[in-house]
């Protein structure tokens, strides 16, 4: 079965939101992402621009972790990787001002799928 096409932004935001549809995968894609950049930082700042790019290992792992154990998915990251990569950060910015519960719930409404059930 082939998987849905996305031509923009705006038709692949809710597919990513029902993908993240787990407070812990979300959690996991905050913490990773917060190690990532003060990774990244740390690396710009002690003049070891070179391992830039280890700074990707604990963003990416920890949110592979949330996929493939919490939420039993393929990361998006595969597919549409720049989607991803900015369909992370809106998430983590609407985490943090306490709107993402209700963007999950009008995503699994949208898509028809019963909301997960809380731990």
């Amino acid at each position: 079965m082939s998987q849905r096409q996305y031509n923009s932004f705006a038709e692949f935001w809710p597919h990513y939101v029902a993908e993240h549809s787990k407070p812990r995968t979300r959690l996991l894609h905050l913490v990773g992402t917060t190690m990532a950049l003060g990774c990244a930082a740390y690396f710009i700042v002690v003049g070891k621009w070179w391992l830039f790019p280890l700074a990707l290992i604990p963003g990416y792992g920890a949110a592979w972790i949330g996929h493939f154990f919490i939420e039993k998915n393929k990361p998006a990251t595969f597919q549409y990787p720049l989607w991803s990569f900015i369909g992370d950060y809106k998430m983590i910015w609407m985490m943090l001002t306490g709107r993402m519960g209700g963007e999950v719930e009008r995503a699994i409404k949208g898509a028809g799928v019963n909301p997960p059930s809380r731990p």
